[in-house]
């Protein structure tokens, strides 16, 4: 059982996860600019690699190579630009290729809606049961403190769905179609967001099944695949990064009443307690946006997110000092955990679960 900090242990944690993220902000300077240019010189080069080799279609080597390069520019468009940009990590900048407010990323999902519903209700929320929707999407049942409803038998189906169409499903979810199958919304409320996503959604359509097509004439067909693939690699690869980080067993979940009055040192608390790291090489940090480092993500969402890999031993001394988890463990353990978790939960609770 996870231990409960008092109110005092709690301000304790505050001012110890105060002054790492403190330290690392009073850092952030050239370093950090040269490090995101260079990411987002490599997002282009792969991007210009991976589009020219389709031209080459005709070779299934050249065109399975375009295709994985091409998958490659994009999940690193998404995973450590798009997603740490959007955050303000790089906002000090004034570029307005990274700034939070004007960045578009290659994806089917609005910008300003993800900032409005990622930036804020799941940062502020996070596994807070009833105000997090993206605990489970609207779609997965995670913990058997979620009611059991007769789609959940499937849904490791619907987790499968949900990976491959993963741009779309994140779409969807911005719409809030759970909430709109359910009733509690009114798809009229929706229309200008609706607007929006079909606008996005459109040009992402375009783009990679319509105008590059096009531009390599005869292979049209072979391109609107090779692009169908990049975006299955990246779906995929973004879809499992995220769970990872969120869902692997010992991932806690919370009661609304928990938000009442928060205190800062407690929203600390929630964050590394709701929260899971995997390990690997610099590589693998880089294309999960590092988001290897969920924990120190949570936290610190504003840091430049290169900087996890230095500030985790500090997070991880603080956790050992008031005595809380730090969940971490290999990629592939947590991910095992996190099928696992779907599968569990598939079924009804228990009888002694649910009579407690």
């Amino acid at each position: 059982m996870t231990k409960q900090l008092t109110s005092q242990q709690l301000d304790a944690l505050a001012k110890d996860l105060d002054a790492i993220r403190e330290e690392a902000m009073s850092q952030v300077g050239e370093r950090d600019a040269q490090y995101i240019r260079k990411i987002l010189r490599l997002q282009r080069l792969t991007e210009i690699g991976g589009r020219g080799l389709l031209f080459l279609g005709f070779n299934p080597v050249a065109w399975l190579a375009g295709s994985t390069l091409l998958g490659v520019s994009k999940i690193l468009d998404n995973m450590e630009i798009g997603h740490n940009v959007m955050h303000g990590q790089y906002d000090w900048m004034n570029d307005p290729r990274l700034h939070s407010n004007t960045f578009e990323w290659d994806t089917a999902c609005d910008s300003d809606s993800w900032r409005r519903t990622h930036n804020y209700e799941h940062h502020t929320y996070t596994n807070v049961l009833g105000k997090d929707r993206d605990y489970g999407y609207g779609i997965l049942r995670l913990t058997h403190e979620d009611e059991f409803r007769p789609e959940h038998r499937v849904q490791f189906i619907s987790y499968v769905l949900l990976s491959v169409f993963f741009q779309w499903g994140v779409s969807l979810h911005e719409m809030e179609a759970d909430r709109l199958y359910k009733g509690e919304v009114k798809l009229r409320d929706k229309k200008p967001l609706m607007k929006a996503i079909l606008k996005k959604g459109g040009r992402q359509v375009f783009k990679d099944y319509l105008f590059f097509p096009l531009l390599t004439g005869p292979l049209f067909f072979q391109t609107l695949l090779g692009n169908a693939l990049a975006n299955l690699i990246r779906n995929l690869w973004s879809s499992t990064i995220i769970f990872c980080g969120h869902f692997p067993e010992g991932v806690q979940t919370f009661d609304e009443s928990v938000c009442d009055n928060e205190s800062r040192g407690h929203w600390y608390y929630r964050q590394m307690l709701g929260s899971a790291n995997f390990q690997g090489g610099r590589w693998l940090h880089i294309m999960s946006g590092h988001l290897s480092y969920q924990v120190e993500h949570h936290l610190f969402p504003d840091v430049p997110a290169h900087r996890y890999v230095e500030m985790s031993p500090k997070v991880q001394a603080v956790a050992e000092k008031y005595g809380l988890p730090y969940n971490t463990g290999s990629f592939g353990r947590q991910y095992l955990t996190v099928l696992k978790r779907i599968i569990e939960h598939s079924r009804p609770a228990p009888k002694k679960l649910a009579a407690a």
